[in-house]
């Protein structure tokens, strides 16, 4: 679907890019045992995700959709959403951010950062939270966890990326050695989406190319996923080494032989509930936002 020929070799619009991951994205096979509802976070929309029963663990993930920061949503990724929050029995909130090229860098991170602050401001503990994220979405768990840090916020109890995109320069030796390898992403693919996103601004800087510039001193834990098949391979393993250099627990999990994203394994699981599970907070205790906003 991402590679059907187009007219005349003429690139798809901001319009069809949006309604074919949309529509890529709902053929993806999304488990039982969960429910959403809309809510807002950080004064924008978002959607809340909780197993069935409710949350039991008192665990918070919050999730940034992937899309090249041009398009996807909350609804788009629930297939990834739901598996999370159905497999750990944590609660998720998804903000819809704002997206290029009507809103450009930094407005995304701008409402990643403000969605986890209400979260913070509506009595969550950060070390209950993680943030994850796919693609894109998988950046902004390490560049709004770099904002976090830099307002003086508490930081998350984790950060779990697939994928994540993490090098605005495009300097990653992957970008060429894995071209054609990658079944879905291309460098002009990437480099058009992160025109549209940087409008002009310098990528060399730590809240759009973390894995070149930036000093991740402090940070919590990080689990980076990441396959052997595609173009943004480099990004999360030179992250994984500038967080090896700053003394940060990282796991650096790369699968051979599958393209970007594939599904996340069963360790993931356990990575998560050991890292935000918490003693202090009484089963059935994390439930629905309320006014969290």
């Amino acid at each position: 679907m991402l590679r059907q020929p187009r007219p005349e070799g003429l690139p798809p619009s901001v319009e069809e890019l949006r309604a074919g991951f949309a529509a890529l994205m709902s053929t993806m096979i999304v488990p039982p045992g969960f429910r959403t509802s809309t809510t807002t976070v950080g004064g924008r929309p978002a959607l809340f995700i909780e197993p069935e029963q409710g949350a039991r663990l008192g665990g918070t993930i919050l999730y940034f959709h992937g899309g090249g920061n041009v398009y996807g949503s909350p609804e788009a990724v629930l297939s990834l959403t739901a598996q999370l929050v159905v497999k750990t029995g944590f609660r998720a909130f998804s903000p819809d951010y704002r997206l290029a090229p009507e809103h450009p860098f930094p407005a995304g991170i701008q409402d990643t950062v403000s969605a986890y602050r209400a979260l913070l401001d509506d009595g969550t503990d950060p070390s209950t939270i993680a943030f994850a994220g796919d693609s894109a979405g998988g950046g902004l768990t390490v560049t709004t966890c770099l904002a976090a840090r830099d307002a003086g916020l508490p930081l998350p109890a984790a950060i779990v990326a697939f994928s994540p995109g993490l090098d605005a320069t495009r300097t990653g030796q992957s970008m060429d050695t894995k071209a054609g390898i990658d079944p879905i992403l291309t460098r002009a693919g990437v480099e058009r989406t992160g025109a549209m996103y940087l409008a002009g601004q310098d990528p060399r800087q730590p809240l759009l190319s973390p894995a070149v510039v930036a000093d991740l001193t402090g940070f919590p834990p990080m689990l980076l996923q990441v396959r052997t098949n595609e173009i943004l391979l480099d990004d999360s393993t030179r992250l994984a080494a500038r967080a090896t250099a700053a003394r940060v627990d990282v796991i650096l999990d790369i699968t051979a032989d599958v393209p970007h994203v594939f599904p996340w394994t069963k360790p993931t699981r356990h990575w998560i509930v050991r890292r935000c599970s918490s003693a202090s907070t009484s089963p059935g205790t994390a439930t629905a936002p309320g006014q969290a906003s």
